[in-house]
């Protein structure tokens, strides 16, 4: 079974690949060859990607210092990640700067994500500058339009070939730190208390009965009180979180088959109502299940 990442193991896999040494190459050859800033994100992380990054652009670097206009930033960055789960995504905000992200996967898993972005697609003039300024004034950064005016338009613009190739190059990128973190995760597992590793392995065997928290805690020889303080320690999930994310990773490769249905799918993992599975499917998998299986067909189609 592909390992179910969790938030605590992203964060994890992410702060040991920021240190290793083809990670910190490339993060350097990348800025010196692109001049874009890049970031590599944990899951569910809270954070702008580019804060005190050498290549930030300095009309972002402003728009981050007042509240309204940090969560909007921080919006967008939390849509494209959202968006990117099954492929790279670009999103473009009001002021027309586009941000990219670029999913690292273990297995069906996303465990991290490479982002890079803060450039326009063409060059901006006075009618684009003139929209931003409402766009801003809305921030309520209407006397900062002086000083961001000449940081606007001094933002680096790229062609969309240029764009959509160092995104190509981010995509190969992620490819390698995919093999990389599976080794990190492997690694980890394998230091996992025994008890944890015959709770995962009962889980994976019996997620489609109606498991119980009793059942996995009996199982791994605890109480369930015990139990669920060490399982969320290693695991960084709840029993119940844990179990309907190993669902909803088995509907994932159920949906790959054009003949199945999504609803014989959620019901052969273990879901017991329609309702259930599609509000589960879309909090772990960030979209509806139609849509997953639209987007995993197509790029199956795309390498045959």
């Amino acid at each position: 079974m592909n390992p179910v990442v969790t938030v605590e193991q992203s964060r994890v896999v992410v702060r040991q690949l920021r240190r290793s040494p083809l990670y910190r190459d490339y993060e350097k050859a990348f800025r010196e060859t692109t001049g874009l800033p890049l970031a590599l994100r944990p899951l569910e992380a809270f954070d702008l990607p580019y804060h005190g990054d050498p290549k930030e652009n300095g009309f972002c670097r402003v728009m981050a210092t007042t509240n309204h206009s940090c969560a909007a930033c921080l919006q967008l960055q939390r849509r494209v990640e959202d968006e990117a789960r099954a492929e790279p995504k670009t999103l473009q905000c009001f002021a027309g700067l586009f941000d990219s992200a670029i999913p690292i996967r273990v297995g069906t898993s996303v465990v991290a994500f490479l982002q890079t972005g803060q450039v326009m697609l063409r060059t901006p003039g006075a009618e684009d500058f003139a929209r931003t300024v409402e766009g801003l004034s809305r921030l309520g950064l209407a006397a900062a339009v002086k000083e961001l005016e000449p940081l606007y338009f001094a933002t680096r613009v790229l062609s969309e070939a240029q764009y959509a190739s160092i995104i190509r190059l981010l995509a190969i990128f992620a490819q390698h730190l995919s093999t990389l973190s599976n080794q990190l995760i492997v690694q980890s597992a394998s230091a996992e208390p025994a008890a944890i590793a015959r709770a995962r392995a009962v889980i994976a065997e019996r997620h489609a009965d109606a498991l119980t928290l009793s059942e996995v805690a009996r199982a791994a020889n605890m109480s369930t009180f015990y139990f669920c303080k060490r399982f969320k320690k290693a695991t960084g999930l709840t029993f119940t979180e844990y179990l309907a994310r190993v669902r909803v990773e088995k509907v994932t490769q159920a949906l790959l088959d054009r003949r199945k249905r999504v609803s014989e799918a959620a019901y052969d993992a273990g879901f017991q109502s329609l309702s259930q599975f599609n509000r589960v499917f879309r909090r772990v998998a960030g979209e509806s299940p139609t849509i997953y299986r639209d987007r995993a067909q197509h790029r199956t189609s795309a390498t045959t």
